[in-house]
C-alpha cells in the first residue's frame, strides 16, 4: 500500500517525514513557500543579507529576490559558457573588443573571450582560395583577344585580410583585372597565343601582388595560369588558317635543318676521306721513291762490283715486266735462227669459247687445267720445231761433199 493511500496513518514511509511518526496526520506535500523561504536564506546567506521575520509580505518578498537570485546565476553560466570556442589548426582568430582591435592573433585551440564584450573573426590561413576572371583585351598590336585567367591565393595577413579592406576578394578581382589588362595591352598577340603564356601569366601575378600589398588585404598570390587565350569567334578561321601556315613553316624549316644535319656531316666525312687518301697517296709516292732511291744505292754497290751480272739482271727484270702486260709472246729456240710465236691471247680465247660452249660462266680466268694444256701445246710445238731443225741439219750435212 502506498505511503499516501487512505487508512495508512501507522505507515512510516511518509517521504517528507523526519523520523518514524512523520509529521503526524498530515500527509500532503511540503509547502512551496517554505520551500522558497528555506532557499531564500540560503541564498541570502551568501550574499551576506540576513533572513527577515515570518510574516506573509516579507516571505513573499524572499520568494521573489530568491527567484530573482537564481535566474541573475544560470544567466552569469549561460554568459560564461558562451565564451568558449575553438580554432581550428588551419585557422587563426582576431579579437575585437568593443569594436577595437587586438593586437594578438588567436592560435588553434580551445579559447574563450568574453561574450558580448571581444567578437572574434575566423580566419582559414591554409585553404588555397581560387577566383577567375575572363574578358576580352586589346593587344599592343591592336589585336583583340579573350584572355581567361584563374587566380590561386592564400591569406597570409588574417588582422590585414579582416581590417584593412571592406572586401579583399573584391579588390583581388580589381587588382586581376588591372594587372592582365596591362600585361596583355603591352603584348603581342602571338605571345599571348603561343609561346609566351608562362611569361605573360608570371608577369600578371608579380602586378597583382604588388597592388595586393600597397592594399594590405594581406593577401598571397601563390599562382596565376591562363588557361585560355583565343581570338574572338569572328576572326577564329582567319586566325586558324594563319597558325596553320606558321605551322607549316615550322615543319619546312625543321624538314630544312633535318636535311642539312644529314648532308653537311656526309659532305664533311667525304672531305676527310678525299684528304685521307691524298695524304696516303703522298705518303706511298714519297716512300716508293725514297726505296726506288735506296734501291739504286744499292744496284750502284753491286754494279761496281760486277758491272756485267748487273747488267744482264736489269735487263731480264726489264723484259719480265714488259711481257708480263703482252698478250704475244716470242721465244727464241736454242740452235736455230727462227723465233716461236705464242699467241696466248688466241689460246685463251679458244679456251674461253669451249668453256662457254660446255656452260661454263662468261668470265675468262686461267685455271690449272687451262695451264696444262697450253704448256702441252708448247711442248708440242718446241719438239716440232727441234726435230725439224734436226732434219734440216741432218741433209744439210749429206749434201757437202
Amino acid at each position: 500500500m502506498a505511503w499516501n493511500e487512505p487508512g495508512n496513518k501507522g505507515n512510516d514511509n511518509d517521504p517528507w517525514g523526519s523520523g518514524g511518526g512523520g509529521r503526524g496526520g498530515d500527509q500532503g506535500p511540503p509547502d512551496l513557500d517554505e520551500v522558497l523561504r528555506k532557499l531564500n536564506k540560503r541564498l541570502g546567506g551568501l550574499f551576506g543579507r540576513k533572513g527577515g521575520g515570518s510574516s506573509g509580505s516579507s516571505g513573499g518578498s524572499g520568494s521573489s529576490a530568491g527567484l530573482a537570485g537564481i535566474i541573475v546565476v544560470v544567466a552569469a553560466i549561460a554568459w560564461a559558457a558562451s565564451g568558449f570556442y575553438t580554432i581550428d589548426e588551419a585557422e587563426r582568430g582576431v579579437v575585437m573588443r568593443f569594436g577595437e582591435l587586438r593586437p594578438e592573433v588567436v592560435m588553434p585551440g580551445l579559447r574563450w573571450n568574453p561574450p558580448l564584450i571581444d567578437s572574434v573573426e575566423k580566419v582559414n590561413v591554409s585553404r588555397v582560395n581560387t577566383r577567375s576572371y575572363s574578358n576580352d583585351m586589346l593587344t599592343t598590336d591592336e589585336n583583340i583577344v579573350t584572355v581567361a585567367v584563374s587566380t590561386q591565393y592564400v591569406v597570409e595577413d588574417p588582422i590585414d585580410y579582416t581590417i584593412q579592406v571592406r572586401d579583399p576578394q573584391l579588390g583581388l578581382d580589381q587588382a586581376i583585372e588591372s594587372a592582365v589588362r596591362h600585361v596583355v595591352g603591352g603584348t603581342t598577340m602571338d605571345q599571348v597565343l603561343t609561346q609566351g603564356r608562362a611569361q605573360v601569366a608570371a608577369e600578371i601575378r608579380e602586378r597583382a601582388q604588388s597592388y595586393m600589398e600597397t592594399y594590405g588585404t594581406g593577401i598571397m598570390i601563390t599562382q596565376v595560369n591562363v588557361e585560355n587565350a583565343q581570338p574572338p569567334e569572328a576572326v577564329q578561321a582567319a586566325f586558324d588558317d594563319v597558325i596553320r601556315a606558321r605551322e607549316d613553316e615550322q615543319r619546312a624549316q625543321n624538314q630544312a635543318l633535318a636535311y642539312a644535319n644529314r648532308v653537311i656531316p656526309e659532305a664533311r666525312g667525304e672531305a676527310q676521306r678525299i684528304i685521307e687518301q691524298a695524304n696516303a697517296y703522298r705518303d706511298e709516292v714519297v716512300n716508293r721513291a725514297e726505296g726506288e732511291a735506296s734501291r739504286f744505292d744499292q744496284l750502284l754497290v753491286e754494279y761496281q762490283q760486277a758491272p756485267q751480272v748487273t747488267r744482264e739482271r736489269l735487263y731480264i727484270d726489264a723484259i719480265e715486266g714488259v711481257l708480263a702486260n703482252a698478250s704475244k709472246v716470242l721465244i727464241d729456240a736454242e740452235g736455230s735462227n727462227n723465233m716461236m710465236y705464242l699467241p696466248l691471247d688466241r689460246l685463251m680465247q679458244q679456251t674461253g669459247n669451249s668453256q662457254s660452249g660446255s656452260g661454263a660462266g662468261s668470265r675468262l680466268q686461267l685455271n690449272d687445267q687451262q695451264i696444262r694444256d697450253i704448256a702441252d701445246q708448247l711442248s708440242s710445238q718446241l719438239n716440232n720445231q727441234s726435230s725439224f731443225d734436226r732434219s734440216r741439219s741432218s741433209q744439210t750435212s749429206t749434201r757437202r761433199p
